[in-house]
């Protein structure tokens, strides 16, 4: 059976040969540095069950502390020229989208198979069925692309080296925001936040809560810069308690929704760097150096329209009237 232990190890694999490539990159003005980030994800990913606590916890000071010597250099990968990867656009065009599109659609299709039928179920671990198939969708895009393109062997590799060295520290960031909520649940940082929030907005009906969830998923989610990371707050502060419990909203629709509004708070904030920083730097678009680059400003309406919409979805279909 696929666990999700088999993702780790398959997403170690690939940060350990990042590293030894990176070593074996001359070019790379910060290869050793390189070498000891992504070495020491890889060694997260693979071993993180048996360091423990303390272990872990060291090995995040560490990449922090690595993090915070400034950006990576890029190296100089060997794959294809400039001039293969045109010749190979202009000949597929808009083909070229289809490995990238058999992930969502092998992602999805795992989930159901997992959930509805007895083969799916002996193949693909109940638990993280999601992320299982995700990381399912990924391989198999990947084999298609090998297969199609036919590029050098170690062309994924190298590509995908040269990608993370120019996204860098920012790698880091969902996994380090997720956890800093899984710590503030810990700390029952929900529960100030729900007593504050009850002080300011009396929760004295569904919409009320409805709305002081919603906007609080967002609000949070622009603080923290990552809907993971708010979602155990504000679930522990208002979702469970008060939009579940106290006016019997349905949790399914109430969790998945929630989620959905904290996303909405991902398309207004710079804290969501590896979204809405890195991206316009790694693309040297205008106006990205601003305190509210261009990025963020073209997303604000969109953001504030669909905020609306989970709120109205939320409360629509949470609750049996």
């Amino acid at each position: 059976m696929i666990t999700l232990e088999h993702a780790y190890v398959a997403t170690g694999l690939m940060f350990a040969a990042f590293s030894v490539l990176s070593l074996r990159d001359p070019l790379n003005p910060t290869r050793f540095r390189s070498v000891l980030l992504w070495g020491l994800i890889a060694v997260s990913l693979l071993f993180g069950s048996w360091l423990g606590d303390f272990g872990n916890g060291l090995l995040v000071i560490a990449l922090v502390v690595i993090g915070a010597m400034g950006r990576l250099g890029v190296g100089k990968p060997v794959t294809t020229t400039a001039e293969q990867r045109q010749a190979s656009a202009s000949r597929r065009r808009n083909a070229l989208f289809a490995p990238a599109l058999m992930v969502p659609l092998v992602a999805v299709g795992g989930t159901l198979l997992a959930k509805y039928t007895p083969v799916g179920a002996g193949l693909i671990s109940p638990v993280q069925t999601t992320l299982i198939s995700l990381g399912l969708g990924c391989v198999a895009a990947l084999v298609v692309a090998m297969v199609w393109f036919r590029p050098p062997v170690m062309a994924p590799v190298q590509e995908g080296r040269r990608l993370m060295d120019s996204i860098g520290w920012a790698a880091l960031l969902p996994q380090m925001l997720a956890s800093l909520g899984a710590v503030f649940l810990a700390a029952d940082v929900g529960q100030v936040v729900g007593d504050l929030v009850s002080q300011v907005m009396p929760m004295t009906s569904a919409f009320l809560a409805v709305l002081a969830y919603c906007i609080g998923m967002a609000l949070f989610t622009v603080i923290m810069g990552n809907a993971f990371a708010a979602f155990p707050v504000m679930t522990a502060a208002i979702g469970l308690p008060i939009v579940v419990h106290k006016f019997g909203g349905d949790p399914a629709i109430v969790c998945a929704i929630g989620m959905l509004a904290g996303f909405c708070g991902t398309l207004m904030t710079p804290m969501a760097a590896n979204f809405n920083v890195v991206p316009a730097n790694l693309l040297e678009l205008p106006d990205r150096n601003a305190p509210l680059n261009g990025v963020i400003r073209a997303q604000l309406p969109t953001a504030a329209l669909m905020l609306a919409a989970n709120i109205l979805l939320m409360y629509f279909l949470a609750f049996r009237f």
